[in-house]
């Protein structure tokens, strides 16, 4: 009979033990490390909730919907809430008004009531929504927290932005929230959505800054604040909160299958909204400042051609003549990497920084030219209606219209398998535009307008610049091998 081995046992106890004891030192540690964090984490928003929500307010409207715009109503032909064609949808809330007439049917003008959010900022009763909540409305009316209501007047809309600044004349006090600074927001921290989703009033909903800097191809200034706080139809226009109670942003889209929420929404960051807000205020609209350069999305291959370490920046496709950019010896090629000390990390950032600055402002621009890192300083340029701060290729958008345009060369034409190049090429369509509404789509052609053939964007601008507000104007537009004259009224956004 062997006699056990005693002698290994304590040695495997002893390394077991020692095993442990290292392992205890290590999360000691790590806790150590990790307490002053776990003590910054809120253990509740309620304090947050307590004094900011009451600033959150209902927004109804009642609007005209023309026939069917291509941005359809959440309820459908049989009553039924159906899919938008965008999976990325502007969220506010429209109760059913009945079935929808037939296509093939002439289509009534229909009331319907909408339903979004707002934000109280001051005490004497502005409000900040979404453009998009209050565009075409005939009464706007807006609930408090306490229940009190009020008829409310449009101060001034920025459809490029999606902001829309409203105001009450308030019976009492109020309570408001300031601006916070969007730019120190870092993804992964906490954030607070409060608004009206399906007409539940003062809804909260927490979660993180998921993404910053997006585009979701909306418009031309996006650089929204991505978050994975639950956010639905009704919470358009709503706030969002840091843990300070900051305003950092406000909700204006999520990405949906069905209209709900997965956890993908998008808020306008705060400080491009202060900025669109203060001009607003002081004289109903927005002037935006201008560079005067096309530019492109910088790739892994393209970095390696024009001497840039990493895909970030903005290439230069195109420098318009007499720009500010021109003048300042911005040149084909040159690569934008930061605007005013702000490092570009994607192209969609340059033409929201650009249009934010004030026109006549000395900007320095980093650039690298064939590899070379140099500084440029530029005098920043007024924005004319209608043009990009600084866009994607040879286009033009038109707000009135709806539409945003593009020249046809036979390159393009060749790789769309178009016979000719002659006219114009429709790039997009803004939803719900009158463009939209008179069935024009992407890839149509505009061959004519007013009776003139059109082949240059020089040529549309100086249409539309000698249209007056509130003129017809009649389009000839070829649609695969079909053409039809559309008429479409130039209405002042």
């Amino acid at each position: 009979m062997k006699t056990p081995n005693r002698i290994g046992r304590p040695v495997v106890l002893t390394i077991k033990f020692l095993l442990a004891a290292l392992l205890l030192n290590v999360s000691l540690a790590a806790a150590a490390d990790l307490s002053g964090n776990i003590a910054d984490l809120p253990g509740s928003f309620a304090d947050l909730v307590e004094k900011k929500g009451p600033a959150v307010v209902n927004v109804y409207t009642t609007k005209v919907v023309k026939g069917h715009p291509a941005f359809q109503l959440p309820f459908g032909k049989d009553g039924k809430q159906q899919e938008m064609p965008d999976f990325f949808k502007k969220f506010f809330d429209m109760p059913e008004q009945g079935p929808m007439p037939e296509q093939d049917q002439p289509d009534p003008d229909l009331k319907a009531q909408s339903l979004g959010s707002g934000v109280i900022i001051s005490a004497d009763g502005y409000i900040v929504t979404n453009n998009h909540v209050v565009d075409d409305s005939e009464e706007i009316k807006v609930r408090c927290t306490n229940h009190e209501e009020y008829d409310a007047k449009i101060i001034g809309r920025d459809p490029k932005t999606d902001v829309a600044l409203i105001k009450i004349t308030p019976k009492n006090g109020l309570t408001y929230v300031g601006f916070g600074n969007s730019d120190t927001l870092r993804v992964g921290d906490w954030v607070v959505a409060v608004g009206n989703p399906f007409g539940l009033e003062n809804t909260v909903t927490a979660g993180i800054v998921s993404g910053k800097g997006r585009s979701i191809g909306e418009n031309p200034y996006e650089n929204f604040i991505q978050t994975d706080a639950s956010i639905n139809m009704g919470n358009s226009g709503g706030p969002l909160f840091n843990i300070k109670g900051d305003l950092v942003g406000i909700n204006t889209a999520i990405y949906s299958r069905s209209g709900g929420s997965i956890g993908l929404g998008f808020a306008i960051p705060a400080n491009m909204v202060k900025n669109v807000v203060d001009q607003l205020k002081e004289s109903g609209k927005v002037t935006r400042g201008w560079l005067g350069v096309m530019i492109q999305h910088v790739t892994a291959d393209l970095a390696k051609e024009f001497g840039v370490d990493r895909p970030y920046g903005a290439l230069v496709g195109e420098v318009m003549k007499g720009s500010p950019a021109d003048e300042a010896g911005i040149k084909q090629g040159d690569v934008i990497i930061a605007f005013m000390g702000k490092e570009i990390n994607q192209m969609s950032e340059l033409p929201a920084m650009v249009a934010q600055t004030k026109v006549g402002t000395k900007a320095d621009l980093t650039i690298l030219r064939k590899g070379v890192k140099q500084v440029v300083s530029v005098k920043i340029g007024k924005l004319d209606e209608g043009l990009l701060a600084g866009g994607e290729g040879k286009s033009q958008v038109s707000e009135k219209l709806g539409l945003t345009l593009q020249e046809l060369t036979p390159e393009l034409a060749k790789t769309m398998n178009i016979k000719d190049d002659k006219g114009l090429i429709v790039s997009d369509v803004a939803p719900g535009s009158a463009a939209a509404q008179n069935g024009i789509k992407r890839g149509a052609i505009i061959l004519e307008i007013n009776q003139k053939p059109v082949q240059k964007l020089a040529e549309f601008a100086e249409i539309l610049k000698k249209t007056k507000d509130g003129d017809n104007m009649l389009l000839l537009v070829k649609e695969g091998d079909h053409t039809r004259f559309v008429v479409i009224k130039n209405k002042q956004k």
